[in-house]
């Protein structure tokens, strides 16, 4: 498959230096990536500018250099410059047409927020297939296409990677795909041209602000999917006061819109709600009918997920009596309040969890203290060269729990004892509140020997990841089955085994 320039950046302002009917034979925006008749897109970016690796790309085969500024290169006779205001946008909006518009194929779902975003496409998967659609997922986890999954390195990849996904579910005939959308994606153009049929809101607390700097620029960067370069049926949870705000944007622009949330004003919301260890059972209101249910997840923060693909998929067309059958099987997802399952856990339970957020700390420290006769015990830490102001109030938000250990998340190029300083500063001084142990491995058992019968333990911060990044090696490392080493190491493989 080929496009020519012409064809690629039809309708989008640009300037040619060379032939417009060049052939492109794909999308490049790294230049060790290059394969020969692409093009190659010199993307500005934070750290790094690509208009340097102009001529590195050409010696790995590319025919176009899209830039942003003349480049002056040592062998380019036969090579096509196009001159764009933004690369970004150039790639984006050529990516679409080089992929022939793929996400106007299927009812695509964009879900945007702080927290909850992975979970809510979980369900809604599961709502669409059990109404008998062919489905696809994209975000944190990973990227599911039909029955083939894989990993990816965003949570919602760069412009070219995403409509070539796109295009990949075409092809597999999917009707509905629920997709995370990513802030910095917003921000970064990575969702530009894309067609959505559904846009939700789940909440906006603190994360991102060493990239965002401000919650209201965080905000306006989530707000970019309810805005008119995005048309849409819209779905928003209102339990914040962004949310609140992007309702009354929504109503002002006269969008098709389903409020969500505890607020008893929101056209979904519950009359009743019972936790139980295993499961949740929940009467809800839904615009005026009531329709009760329960699903085998747990906590607060889960009824507003629930609540936030309910509304989804009435947007989606699907009947209500056909959404509450759904989600009474709904899935486990990965790394979000997951039991750790051992033949003999000593009657401590232990769960993972991805929050890493002060927010999603204090939910899921919550969820788990209602489902919990003992005490609770969280371990955590923070990843390094992130949103460094978030980590004393992590440290003060885990102070709800009966004990802390504070650790290592991924430290990445930080030395991982500053960043426990700065969680720590906000813990006070009390020695009997928590405990510091850096290693994670040694963490998690420190958390299980503290613990007794009826005593729950939330490992959080990593969740899904097998992995931990420090410095610039990558190491195996995945919470839930360490978690499962160490509570075998302390109770035995077998009940009774000594």
């Amino acid at each position: 498959m080929t496009k020519t320039c012409s064809q690629l950046f039809d309708g989008f302002e640009h300037t040619v230096l060379g032939n417009a009917n060049e052939e492109v034979a794909g999308l490049a925006y790294s230049s060790g990536k290059v394969s020969p008749g692409d093009a190659f897109f010199c993307i500005v970016g934070l750290k790094v500018d690509g208009h340097s690796f102009a001529q590195d790309a050409i010696d790995h085969g590319a025919k176009v250099i899209v830039c942003e500024r003349k480049v002056y290169l040592a062998d380019a006779t036969d090579v096509t410059e196009i001159i764009v205001s933004d690369t970004r946008k150039a790639m984006a909006h050529a990516a679409a047409r080089f992929y022939d518009d793929p996400s106007r194929s299927f009812s695509l779902v964009g879900i945007t927020g702080t927290n909850g975003k992975t979970t809510t496409t979980y369900l809604v998967e599961q709502i669409a297939k059990s109404a008998g659609k062919r489905t696809g997922v994209i975000g944190t986890v990973g990227i599911r296409v039909g029955a083939d999954s894989f990993k990816a390195e965003h949570t919602t990849p760069e412009s070219s990677d995403l409509q070539k996904t796109f295009a990949q579910m075409r092809e597999a005939r999917a009707d509905v795909v629920a997709m995370e959308v990513s802030s910095h994606a917003l921000d970064l153009l990575r969702t530009w041209e894309t067609s959505f049929a559904v846009t939700a809101f789940s909440n906006l607390t603190q994360d991102h602000l060493d990239y965002h700097h401000t919650f209201e620029a965080y905000f306006e960067a989530k707000a970019l999917l309810f805005s008119k370069d995005y048309p849409a049926k819209r779905v928003v949870c209102i339990d914040d006061k962004w949310g609140k705000e992007l309702l009354r944007r929504c109503n002002a622009n006269d969008d098709n819109v389903v409020s969500t949330g505890f607020d008893p004003s929101a056209q979904i919301h519950p009359v009743e709600v019972t936790y139980a260890p295993t499961h949740t059972e929940l009467l809800l209101d839904v615009r005026g009918q009531r329709v009760r249910f329960s699903y085998p997840l747990v906590g607060k923060f889960n009824v507003s997920n629930v609540m936030l693909a309910f509304g989804i998929a009435l947007q989606l067309g699907i009947p209500v009596e056909s959404i509450a059958r759904a989600l009474e099987d709904a899935p486990q997802v990965p790394g979000r309040l997951e039991r750790v399952s051992v033949p003999n856990d000593g009657g401590v339970s232990v769960f993972v969890d991805y929050a890493h957020t002060p927010d999603a700390l204090e939910k899921a420290m919550r969820s788990i203290a209602n489902i919990t006769e003992g005490r609770t015990i969280v371990v955590f830490g923070c990843g390094g060269n992130r949103d460094s102001a978030k980590r004393s109030i992590m440290g003060k938000e885990a102070l709800q729990a009966d004990f802390a250990v504070v650790t290592s998340d991924n430290p990445r190029n930080e030395d991982p004892l500053a960043i426990i300083e700065d969680i720590v500063q906000g813990m006070g001084s009390d020695p009997s509140a928590y405990a510091v142990e850096p290693d994670r491995r040694a963490a998690i058992a420190l958390a299980i020997a503290h613990a007794k019968p009826g005593d729950s333990i939330l490992v959080a911060g990593k969740g899904h990841e097998d992995y931990q990044l420090v410095g610039d090696q990558v190491l195996s490392f995945d919470d839930r089955v360490v978690a499962a080493e160490e509570l075998k190491r302390a109770f035995g493989a077998e009940q009774g085994e000594a």
